[in-house]
């Protein structure tokens, strides 16, 4: 109930953005190949950030 209140942390924030990433990376993948894989080497980077929290 109270669970509006709350803020995200920063690493709820970045795992939102890298599966945001992920999903247009793989819309990305049957239009544009090569900008699909720049899109999942900037989500692979930000996974790392992830991990480092």
């Amino acid at each position: 109930m109270f669970g509006i209140f709350k803020k995200k942390t920063e690493k709820e924030k970045l795992q939102e953005q890298y599966r945001k990433m992920l999903k247009e990376s793989h819309r990305l993948s049957t239009i544009n190949r090569a900008e699909s894989d720049k899109l999942r080497a900037e989500a692979e980077a930000l996974a790392d950030r992830i991990e480092a929290l």
